[in-house]
């Protein structure tokens, strides 16, 4: 059961990660921040380029198609949480659970347990009673409308990151977790440059060097997606359960919100966030 554990890791990092992306889109763009931490990523593995050779040549077009659902994903992601407060994407990221579920039930044919079921129906729960919560309080935090486009965005990414799981949980039967992360990261290198090359988009290399964030960000990745590749691996781990174990981030970023961006209406989000945890503890019993 040590799958638990790992992905419970995962979770809690991404929702550091999800803190560390507002705390560097705020020095740099967009894209200066997602090749710059790509490549840094990249850079940090390359000392396993050893074991990541020998992987079977019909593996490649996989773990390709792998890192153009996460170029996607990462495209919306970053720009969605630029322009959302940081509690609000951490709610919205929630969403995954349902396209992960869909997929792991529809591809993988895993069956839902009664305790999966009460955990998926306490996490939905938990993000339906954040997105309506009592007019008075809505008015009291102050918070500003989000564009619609940008809400789309962040669902969008919960999609293709749900996909990218499913491939993950594939892939790992076959593929070790320093092959998939070695050139997953390798290709989504290749998938940037090229956007950037194509798009002329401009990139202030020196402002992004010096960006610590992007730094940090780049270190969680290579940690977080490392765990959740071992993860997959293990015999017994199911992708149901585990898009569960991964919401641990939402309790994250609503803390982070409210200590580190001075937003409002914690009290409410954290009473979501124990019904979530609720969800979490009672899927994996």
């Amino acid at each position: 059961m040590l799958w638990i554990p790992l992905t419970l890791l995962y979770g809690v990092l991404k929702g550091v990660r999800e803190i560390v992306k507002k705390k560097a889109l705020e020095k740099n763009s967009t894209m200066e921040v997602l090749f710059m931490y790509t490549l840094l990523s990249f850079v940090i593995v390359l000392p396993q380029a050893g074991a990541a050779m020998g992987m079977e040549a019909r593996f490649y077009p996989y773990v390709a198609l792998k890192s153009f659902v996460i170029f996607l994903a990462w495209m919306f992601s970053f720009r969605a949480i630029k322009k959302m407060p940081i509690s609000l994407y951490g709610v919205l990221d929630l969403s995954r659970v349902m396209f992960a579920t869909l997929l792991g039930v529809a591809v993988l044919h895993e069956t839902l347990g009664l305790c999966q079921a009460v955990g998926l129906i306490l996490v939905s729960a938990g993000l339906l009673l954040l997105k309506y919560r009592p007019r008075g309080a809505r008015r009291e935090s102050g918070e500003r409308s989000v564009a619609v486009k940008y809400v789309v965005m962040a669902f969008a990414s919960c999609m293709f990151n749900a996909v990218s799981g499913l491939l993950d949980k594939i892939l790992m039967k076959d593929v070790s977790s320093s092959q998939l992360q070695f050139w997953y990261l390798f290709f989504l290198v290749l998938l940037y440059l090229f956007f950037i090359l194509v798009t002329r988009t401009p990139i202030d290399l020196r402002g992004t060097v010096r960006n610590k964030w992007i730094w940090l960000l780049s270190a969680l990745i290579v940690v977080a997606d490392r765990a959740l590749f071992v993860a997959n691996g293990m015999a017994g781990s199911r992708v149901t359960v585990m898009t569960l174990l991964k919401q641990a981030g939402c309790i994250v970023t609503i803390l982070a919100g409210r200590c580190l961006f001075k937003e409002k209406d914690t009290a409410h989000k954290m009473v979501c966030a124990l019904i979530i945890l609720a969800g979490i503890v009672t899927a994996v019993l």
